[in-house]
């Protein structure tokens, strides 16, 4: 798998297991990363973010 198609992945399974309270668990993993100092675990999570709001805006258009 790409690393493109595993952010993607991860922003799905995000969405379906957290639903509308998604974007609040992104926010708090990469708060709790940036306290922890976890450089790269807080570009990760930026990155499944971005593609998280991504996702919910093709379902967007879609809905249009």
């Amino acid at each position: 798998m790409s690393p493109e198609r595993e952010l993607c992945a991860c922003a799905l399974h995000v969405e379906r297991e957290h639903g509308e309270r998604a974007p609040e668990f992104i926010a708090e993993r990469v708060n709790t990363l940036v306290m922890a100092g976890d450089i790269l675990g807080v570009e990760r999570w930026q990155a499944i973010a971005d593609r998280f709001d991504q996702l919910q805006a093709t379902k967007l258009l879609r809905s249009q």
